[in-house]
């Protein structure tokens, strides 16, 4: 069977999960639609998701149309899952974006789909919630083509306007779609509007494929079809659809342009396995790996080599996953997206492959952490426990992470934001039923170099009865823009040896770990190694890292440092009356205004600012305002 590996991608509250229901449904997979207020979505199944009602964890489904399995990863919308959505991405072969018909592109939209462009994922676009008050597919493509800089092809014209919305023309197969009573009834489309839209439709494509200039005199479906397949693999256009997903308004020939546009996997089943880790989950029933098969065939009972970790992990099964059930199967071949039971240590990230022809493929990139809080156990007698439930938090969530504070002695949590934690401290208490107290939500501040020095010199010697230990480095620190890190070495004539150079450089690195303000990780500067010197018996690999790192030490405390905090860009949509207390409050909260209309205002805000946010613009604006976030990196802390 033929393979789609597609994830559903959106800003929070713009119908992702409520999609993924209807298309299990339309299907076959479900025999009843699940419904996101209700609490009986399949993909949304964590008891945390149902409570909130939003998709915290992404979840992988199943299902076959039009004689193709698609596999069908449900992403989270909420920036402080993110990470969810880059492990995802890193796996998957195409994407559904989804669109708010009201709203357009939104915030979250915006990044996501910037991830993708990281990715190479080849997108369509479905335009959802047409039949809601103020909705305008026209106003939502031009949004698509603004703020994401694509070239929207339009294949799809609503039928009917907000609560008259009942279907849509399919201007690639010049049909009437429209769903009544359930049922999906087809007409020709013969309206002078639909005839002239597939008209500029036809010359939009021909514009940008040459095949489909060719035929543009008489261009046929079955050419523009391929015309827009080519456009979409490139990446040169984004095909654009719409419907009601809530109403059931749309499904079908959204599913029919996953099969007909979006890209199958490549791999052969008969090579050495490759399979990438991009989810690891704790079930009830034991620990469960999620990954991605690129090559070759995995089964029952096979040895893979974790080629990162450098062990061997044993199949103990091979599941088919839809959400939180599972089904047994043989084997997994190269396309193929399904869980492993008995994998006991690879993470994400990791790659599995055969022992015998080892792999290592690229794994998703991992966010840094913006927000830590302490935690420690509330009853004494389970301090010993603390440890190993917060590394099997780790080990699901790899964009977590643990550290002692070097001060206080407290154990820190970080993540990306404060719903983050939040659901990561819930989801511990939840697991392992061990009563936690949290302390105060702490921002993740970083220093910089803003006036460099040269020449600095440290002299590592070391004598202790043994080996000696000899090292001179001269060090030149300087400015770098942005929150990167440069190592480069200007030494000459072998004064330095290659492998004490990376020694070195190990070394700063290290350094960069505590600045001099504040014990925060230094980003944002350039070192060369311009000279130094060894002796012949007593300089090693690491006395030179040592060097590095106690040079650079010393190097930053002469510099002029500055602290940097983490801002973010928040858009906050309310009624006109509130707007000006809301633009009052972003004010006093330090924020920046980059934009503003009658109805929202976009600022760039210190994270510091934000905790208890929400609470604080219900009561504003009478409950009448919601906003949304995204990281904007880091300014100048005031």
């Amino acid at each position: 069977m033929r393979i789609r590996n597609l994830g559903i991608l959106a800003h929070v509250d713009a119908g992702k999960t409520t999609l993924t229901e209807r298309i299990l449904y339309a299907t076959g997979a479900t025999y009843k639609r699940g419904e996101v207020h209700d609490g009986t979505t399949v993909t949304d199944f964590d008891p945390q998701e149902r409570d909130r009602g939003i998709t915290i964890f992404a979840a992988a489904v199943s299902c076959d149309w039009a004689g193709h399995r698609l596999n069908l990863i449900d992403t989270p919308g909420h920036v402080d899952f993110s990470a969810e959505v880059e492990r995802s991405l890193r796996v998957l072969d195409g994407a559904v974006a989804v669109f708010d018909g009201v709203a357009g592109v939104e915030p979250q939209s915006e990044s996501v789909w910037r991830q993708a462009d990281r990715y190479g994922v080849p997108r369509i676009a479905f335009v959802n919630k047409l039949d809601r008050a103020g909705a305008d597919l026209g106003a939502a493509v031009a949004s698509i083509r603004d703020r994401l800089g694509v070239e929207p092809l339009v294949v799809q014209l609503p039928i009917g306007r907000e609560d008259g919305f009942r279907g849509v023309v399919d201007l690639v197969g010049m049909r009437e779609l429209s769903w009544e009573d359930g049922e999906l009834h087809e007409a020709p489309a013969t309206s002078p509007e639909a005839v002239a839209a597939r008209r500029r439709l036809e010359e939009t494509v021909a514009e940008r494929h040459a095949g489909a200039l060719d035929a543009l005199e008489d261009m046929s479906g079955t050419t523009l079809r391929a015309a827009l397949r080519d456009l979409t693999l490139s990446g040169d256009g984004v095909v654009v659809l719409c419907g009601s997903a809530y109403r059931n308004r749309g499904v079908e020939p959204l599913l029919d342009a996953v099969v007909d546009y979006l890209p199958g996997p490549a791999g052969d089943p008969a090579a050495d396995p490759a399979a990438l880790v991009f989810k690891v989950h704790a079930a009830r029933t034991g620990r469960l790996t999620y990954v991605r098969v690129y090559e070759g065939t995995l089964r029952k009972g096979d040895v893979v080599w974790d080629a990162g970790a450098g062990r061997t992990e044993r199949v103990a099964r091979v599941l088919r996953v839809q959400a939180d059930r599972h089904t047994e199967v043989d084997r997994a071949e190269a396309g193929d997206i399904v869980a492993l039971a008995g994998i006991k240590g690879s993470r994400a990230g990791a790659t599995l492959s055969s022992r015998s022809a080892p792999v290592l493929l690229e794994a998703p990139a991992t966010a840094e952490p913006l927000v830590s809080v302490a935690v420690e156990a509330r009853r004494s007698a389970d301090a010993p426990k603390l440890p190993a439930v917060l590394a099997a938090l780790v080990d699901e969530d790899p964009s977590l992470a643990v550290r002692t504070d070097r001060e206080t002695g407290q154990t820190l949590l970080s993540g990306l934001g404060e719903l983050h934690l939040e659901v990561a401290v819930e989801k511990m208490r939840q697991a392992s039923g061990l009563a936690v107290t949290v302390g105060r939500p702490q921002i993740a501040y970083r220093e910089t170099v803003v006036r460099g020095v040269t020449g600095m010199l440290y002299r590592h010697v070391k004598q202790d009865g043994g080996a000696g230990q000899f090292a001179h480095v001269v060090l030149d620190v300087e400015p770098l823009p942005g929150t990167g890190f440069e190592f480069t070495s200007a030494v000459t004539g072998g004064r330095v040896p290659r492998e004490y150079v990376r020694a070195v450089e190990a070394g700063c690195r290290e350094a960069l770990a505590e600045g001099p303000l504040g014990g925060h990780r230094v980003v944002g500067l350039r070192v060369t190694l311009t000279d130094g010197l060894t002796h012949p018996k007593d300089s090693s690999e690491p006395a030179f890292r040592a060097a590095g790192r106690f040079g650079l030490r010393a190097a930053l405390r002469a510099c002029g440092m500055a602290l940097l905090e983490p801002v973010a860009e928040v858009t906050v949509t309310a009624p006109a009356d509130a707007l000006g207390g809301v633009l009052g409050d972003l004010a006093a909260r330090r924020g920046q205004v980059t934009a503003s209309t009658v109805r929202a205002v976009t600022a760039v805000v210190p994270l510091a600012e934000l905790f208890g946010y929400a609470t604080q613009l219900r009561s504003r604006t009478r409950g009448r305002g919601t906003f949304s976030t995204r990281p904007a990196g880091y300014r100048p802390a005031a």
